[in-house]
This record gives C-alpha cells, sequence and structure tokens, in this order.
C-alpha cells in the first residue's frame, strides 16, 4: 500500500489533535485564574486585566492571543481584550457554565490520569488508579477541594439535561422517586417540581449528596425531598420509581449487577427503574457517537468503567433482574439517553 501525501489541511487538523493537550491547559489557566469572570463587564486592557487577576501582564497578553486563535477571546483595540460569545460559558455565572469542568478536565490529578491512558489500554486498569494508588471516588473523598470541584462539574452537566427529563417520561403517579448516586439533586428536583404529589429521594455518599439541600430549596421542592447517605452497594431505599443516572458506566459488569440486584429489592410493586445513561451507537457514523465514545475513553482513564451499547444494557439489567422496556431519543441534544426498566 502506497502512502498517500497528507494534504495541508489534513496535516493541521491532525497537528491539532496532538497538541489538543495545549489547548485544554490553556482554557485551564484562564479559567484557574479568573480571567472570563474578569471580563463579565466588557473590553479590558492587559495591564488593567493583570492586576486584577494577579498576573503577569506580558504572559497574559501571551495567553490572551491564544484565547483569541481559539475563538475563546476577541481583541478590540489593541492591548483590549473581551470574552467572545463561545467563552461565555467559562463565567462562573453563565445559566450554561462549564467553568467547573474545565477546572476538573485540567486539574493536575486529572491531567496526569490521561498520561497514563496508554497504560490503561495495555492492562484493562483505570489509569486513574495506575497513577494516585486509589480509585477515582475515594481520592476525591480525601481531596475536598477537587471533591467540590468535582461536584459542581457534575451540577452542570445535570442542568443540561435536567428539564429534559420530565418531558421525556411521563412521571404521572409516581409517588416517590429515588435518586440513586443523585450527586446535589438537580435531576430529582426537576422531576418532583414537575410530578404533583412525588415525593424524592436523593441517596448517595456525603461527599456525593454535599450540596443537595440547596438545591432542594432552590427548586422550592424542600419539603418534598429528603436526603440519605449510604453505599448504594450495599442497599438503596425503597421507591417506586428508582432512578441511576450516569452511574453503571462507572463499573464493572460485576458491580454494575450488585447495584441492578439492590435496586431489585428495593423497588415496590409496579415500580419502575430509569437507567439514564449514553448509550454506544452501533455505528460510529451517527451524530452522537462521538460524544459517547468520548466519555468511553475517559471511564477507562477514571474508573476502569465503561459506556455499554443497548444490548449490553439489555443483559446488564437482565442479570440484575430487569426487563429492558424502552429506550428514549437523546435528551436535550446530548448523547443520554432514558433506558426503562421493568422488574422480570
Amino acid at each position: 500500500m502506497t502512502d498517500h501525501v497528507t494534504s495541508p489541511e489534513g496535516y493541521a487538523n491532525l497537528s491539532r489533535m496532538a497538541f489538543g493537550f495545549a489547548t485544554s491547559q490553556i482554557l485551564y489557566a484562564a479559567v484557574r485564574l479568573g480571567v472570563p469572570d474578569a471580563l463579565a463587564s466588557g473590553a479590558l486592557p492587559v495591564e488593567h486585566l493583570a492586576n486584577s487577576v494577579g498576573a503577569d501582564p506580558r504572559a497574559l497578553h501571551r495567553l490572551l492571543r491564544a484565547l483569541v486563535v481559539l475563538g475563546v477571546a476577541e481583541e478590540g483595540a489593541p492591548g483590549h481584550f473581551a470574552l467572545g460569545e463561545l467563552g461565555l460559558p467559562l463565567r462562573a455565572d453563565h445559566p450554561l457554565s462549564m467553568r467547573s469542568s474545565v477546572l476538573l478536565f485540567g486539574d493536575p490529578a486529572t491531567w496526569q490520569a490521561w498520561g497514563a491512558l496508554t497504560h490503561g489500554v495495555r492492562t484493562g486498569e483505570a489509569a486513574f488508579d495506575h497513577v494516585h494508588g486509589r480509585p477515582l471516588f475515594d481520592y476525591l473523598a480525601g481531596h475536598p477541594h477537587l471533591s467540590e470541584i468535582f461536584n459542581t462539574a457534575m451540577r452542570e452537566g445535570a442542568e443540561q439535561i435536567a428539564p429534559a427529563v420530565p418531558k421525556a417520561y411521563d412521571f404521572t403517579g409516581v409517588r416517590t422517586v429515588v435518586d440513586i448516586g443523585g450527586g446535589n439533586g438537580t435531576v430529582l428536583a426537576a422531576i418532583v417540581a414537575a410530578t404533583s404529589g412525588a415525593q424524592g429521594v436523593l441517596f448517595d455518599t456525603a461527599e456525593g449528596a454535599a450540596g443537595a439541600a440547596g438545591t432542594f430549596q432552590r427548586a422550592g421542592v424542600s419539603d418534598r425531598c429528603s436526603i440519605e447517605v449510604g453505599d448504594f452497594f450495599d442497599a438503596v431505599p425503597e421507591g417506586d420509581l428508582l432512578l441511576v443516572k450516569g452511574v453503571l458506566h462507572d463499573w464493572d459488569d460485576d458491580r454494575c449487577t450488585t447495584l441492578l440486584r439492590g435496586c431489585r429489592k428495593s423497588i415496590t410493586a409496579g415500580g419502575r427503574l430509569l437507567v439514564l445513561e449514553p448509550v454506544m451507537p452501533e455505528r460510529l457514523g451517527t451524530p452522537e457517537a462521538g460524544g459517547v465514545v468520548m466519555s468511553d475513553i475517559a471511564m477507562l482513564v477514571y474508573t476502569g468503567g465503561r459506556e455499554r451499547g443497548r444490548e449490553e444494557f439489555r443483559h446488564l439489567l437482565a442479570a440484575g433482574g430487569f426487563d429492558l422496556a424502552e429506550v428514549t431519543p437523546p435528551l436535550a441534544g446530548s448523547a443520554i439517553r432514558i433506558l426503562v426498566a421493568d422488574p422480570a
């Protein structure tokens, strides 16, 4: 087979991929310094901005030029910079903020784990465990600041799909929704707020549930939602609708089966299980494939878990005592779908 000369455009695209880590760190440095928030009111001269965020003016100027090239910032008058439309979600106060997600992805602990991806591919083990000597969630429990960033990043992601959940599934008649591993309760709050008479139970570790009380209060559902702390591999609270979002992809099949069997024991008569996860498409040419595949690689790095296809979910649910009844279209432009399961 004869090698063909790569086109200039193809070479440039490959080069951008190879140096993708640099782009990530440019965004991380900007957010860590507070540049997007400092530019919330409009354009500033470099010297003023440098004084505001505590940076060297010349070095900050170089960072800002990089942000302009990336389309995140704009330069008006020479030496005066503002956020571009693409950069607005880097602000903490933006309704679709991804500030904490950038801080999480760019943190040294995360960064180092991605550096061990080769080890993960060779062994099938979580790269994070190899680098840090313990699983991700154990590490977060010992690093409160990073745990807070992680929880906020998870909230940012949940906020994108939460309003779509009660629109994609009819919760009418549901008495008790138990959100297993539900973090700060963003999705649960949206469901309870949209479902007359429903009660909500948020079940997670103490670290994971941090912030849930505030979420319920802001949503006006504090009187209908409670928080229970525990280990979902041991047991889960009873309810007629059990919700598991973004949990199964963290774990291997054996651990998932343990969790699902616990759900089967706790689900009341006539109840249902909703699993909210990305679903790996059968073919990679679909619009959602890119997001699911990249999430799958992230699971290899962070937890040793993986994303699964529809039939893999069917078999996994069957092992846990459930029949897969329905799979919804992706929620709100994301790769996440609702897998509806009935007790077998």
